[in-house]
């Protein structure tokens, strides 16, 4: 095992490696850009097969009957409509009735004035398909639409609106936003590389081993999503790069900080690399495989858009221990000591593992750790309070950071028109049974009017109008209550959809997401740290700071969006998320450390163990951090409110998580409980300082940080 790690650090071997990877490199290079052809942004495309909505529709295509996307073209002034305003309308929808006479079958539609006669609106049926071609003939076809009902002054407004505009301006919003990921996330890697290594040639190394990295693993994610049919969004390729820039760094800042510190302790550059890769790819593996643990159990998700956030994840951090592990090696030993110019690290200097910010954080833990990790816990379960203002009822009206042009006309609709004009749902029972359908959903809470709207196949396809605001709490309890009463009517094997059924739907599938694998993650990570520090105590532990810290990021960030972002609720996927990032990212870094203190505790015992780590790691901690918390930063530069609440709240948790949980709250907790920590296994040295202070054998740096925490 020792021989595979130390491979790359082979004199010969390096090399061969080196050709390899710029093979790898050259080959993905043109391959990248074929990953976002074939993302799938369509909410139905999220649901299982087995979700009611998406049955619905599954049917109504079987039946060739669907009511398709439709697109509401409204008109609005605010000072009242005038009889040639009344006339454009009526031209420009005889118009579109003969530009789309394939889904119109040459009937203008009906135009309906608002009672108030300021504004007015008609249905144009588009493609009645939901798969992805479809998609961007609606696109298309609302930007034909939009060409022919321009305005002709400023006071006359005309949008675009309905399930068809608000799909049409979401694809068209996502255009450039894969380059615009890209670039601010090299960007920022790339200058806060430059701040922490303030060397002219470093920060080139771990960017240029990263961005190789990513070309590989869209590569990878596209080659699985084309051979097994798997659904691909564009998040999760949104989420694949900022991961993977920001796992990638984290890894090739521990790799390289081990690296400087053997430097000093072997002449032979080679060697040195050797011990870093022994010493340190264990911890990078443990943490890599902590995080691939995490979005494994995400393909155990109903949804496909949660299953697609899995298999980026997992893709994007193999890819980035691979890469870190024996690409960055070789690049480093191609290069030799002069890589760190103008810091370079001579045989024989001394290792920063004593003074410093870190060392005195440690001496000042140490000195009343009940106290601090009691306070910092305090302050946490007080941060977690924002968690009891928080709901996940975002509407489609609300899910772009700006209003777009069919984000105003929906709002047109529900201030001048009455609920159900522009959206229905539809229900498909057995036609025998459709009469006492009609007459159930009829009778039924919040029901307008109800229709038979077809009959095929002995199906038939009721139309229902709610007299709800469309994607609102009271629609949603209408539709639920709808799906209740035609599910009691016995032999009509009735399913209800429409497109406010299928929000309804992924929310429901969000729920039953997060309750199966919130638990199974936890699990998970707490099996993988039992084998990896041999202990019980800090396992539990360290789960349990950072489900705390989970806790209090997700708590604020509720707080920010409605205060201060003003955003009116938070998406139904956020807390699944958000935790399987937060808890596997937070776990990392305590894997960090406490691998570390482990190693140490072994020489120098527990409490000594924590101050030498905490100082040794603390700086390349608090900069992957830093820089992770970067790269899920550029998620909020994005148009949809889901992914800015994703971003902030992973940048914000893994800042709390590095700067409080890791410097702080952990190892104050350690040094609390001592030598226990390890439990049921048990180390080789006592703890205390007394050991330290009378042992001849026990290097400076001990004594430096006992007198520390003595003043």
């Amino acid at each position: 095992m020792r021989s595979v790690l130390e491979a790359p650090a082979g004199r010969r071997l390096k090399w061969v490696l080196l050709v390899a990877w710029l093979a790898i490199a050259v080959f993905a290079g043109p391959m990248v850009g074929k990953l976002f052809s074939i993302t799938d942004d369509a909410f139905l495309s999220y649901l299982p097969s087995s979700a009611e909505s998406t049955e619905v529709e599954e049917t109504k295509e079987d039946l060739a009957f669907s009511t398709g996307q439709r697109a509401a073209v409204v008109y609005l002034r605010e000072d009242g409509l005038t009889t040639q305003d009344r006339q454009l309308a009526e031209r420009q929808a005889n118009e579109l009735t003969q530009r789309f006479s394939n889904y119109t079958d040459g009937q203008p539609p009906r135009i309906v004035p608002s009672a108030d006669g300021k504004a007015l609106t008609y249905l144009i049926v588009l493609s009645s398909s939901n798969d992805s071609d479809v998609d961007e003939r609606v696109v298309e076809d609302v930007g034909l639409i939009r060409d022919v009902v321009q305005q002709p002054d400023q006071d006359l407004r005309v949008y675009v609106a309905g399930p068809a505009g608000v799909l049409a301006d979401q694809q068209e919003s996502f255009a450039g936003l894969d380059m615009q990921v890209l670039l601010i996330t090299l960007i920022a890697v790339a200058v806060l590389l430059l701040l922490i290594y303030r060397s002219a040639f470093l920060w080139l190394v771990p960017l240029l081993v990263v961005a190789i990295a990513a070309e590989v693993a869209q590569v990878v994610v596209y080659w699985i999503a084309s051979a097994t049919g798997a659904t691909i969004t564009s998040a999760s390729v949104f989420i694949l790069i900022v991961l993977l820039y920001g796992a990638a760094t984290d890894y090739a800042l521990l790799l390289i900080s081990r690296y400087r510190e053997e430097l000093r302790q072997h002449p032979d550059v080679h060697d040195a690399m050797r011990a870093a890769l022994r010493r340190a790819v264990p911890t990078i593996a443990a943490s890599g495989g902590t995080v691939a643990a995490a979005m494994l159990l995400l393909l155990l998700a109903d949804l496909t858009s949660n299953r697609a956030l899995g298999i980026a994840g997992i893709v994007g951090i193999g890819t980035a221990v691979v890469t870190v592990t024996t690409l960055l090696p070789v690049v480093l030993l191609a290069v030799g000591r002069r890589v760190f110019w103008p810091f370079i690290p001579a045989y024989g200097s001394k290792p920063r593992t004593s003074g410093g910010v870190w060392a005195k954080i440690g001496a000042a833990v140490d000195r009343r750790p009940r106290r601090i990790w009691i306070t910092t816990g305090v302050v946490l379960g007080i941060m977690t309070i924002g968690l009891t203002s928080m709901n996940t009822d975002l509407r489609e009206n609300d899910a772009f950071v700006e209003p777009l042009g069919s984000t105003h006309g929906q709002q047109v609709l529900q201030d001048h028109f009455p609920p159900g004009l522009t959206r229905s749902t539809d229900v498909i029972v057995e036609q025998d049974k459709a009469e006492e359908a009609l007459r159930v959903a009829n009778a039924g809470a919040g029901v307008l009017r109800a229709d038979i709207a077809g009959q095929s196949q002995g199906k038939a396809v009721l139309d229902i109008r709610l007299d709800a605001t469309p994607d609102s709490a009271e629609e949603q309890g209408y539709i639920s209550a709808l799906r209740d009463d035609m599910h009691a009517i016995e032999g009509a094997d009735a399913k209800v959809g429409g497109h406010s059924a299928i929000y309804l739907d992924i929310a429901e599938h969000n729920s039953k997401d997060a309750a199966l694998i919130i638990p199974l993650v936890l699990l998970a990570v707490l099996l993988i740290l039992v084998l990896l520090l041999r202990s019980i105590v800090a396992p539990l532990m360290l789960v349990g700071t950072v489900v705390l810290s989970y806790g209090a990021a997700l708590g604020v960030s509720a707080l920010v969006f409605s205060e201060i972002f003003g955003f009116p609720g938070a998406d139904s996927s956020l807390p699944l998320q958000a935790f399987v990032f937060l808890v596997a990212l937070g776990v990392d870094y305590n894997i960090f450390l406490m691998s570390r203190v482990r190693e140490e505790s072994w020489h120098h015992g527990t409490r000594m163990g924590v101050l030498r780590g905490l100082s040794a790691t603390g700086g390349v901690i608090t900069s992957a951090g830093v820089v992770l918390a970067a790269t899920f930063a550029v998620l909020t530069s994005l148009p949809l409110v889901a992914w800015v609440q994703l971003g902030f709240v992973v940048a914000f948790g893994v800042l709390l998580d590095t700067l409080i949980v890791r410097s702080v709250l952990v190892p104050a907790l350690t040094v609390d409980i001592g030598e226990r920590v390890w439990w049921p296994w048990r180390l080789g040295r006592g703890n205390g300082l007394a050991g330290v202070r009378g042992n001849s054998a026990a290097t400076q740096a001990d004594r430096d940080v006992v007198g520390m925490r003595q003043k």
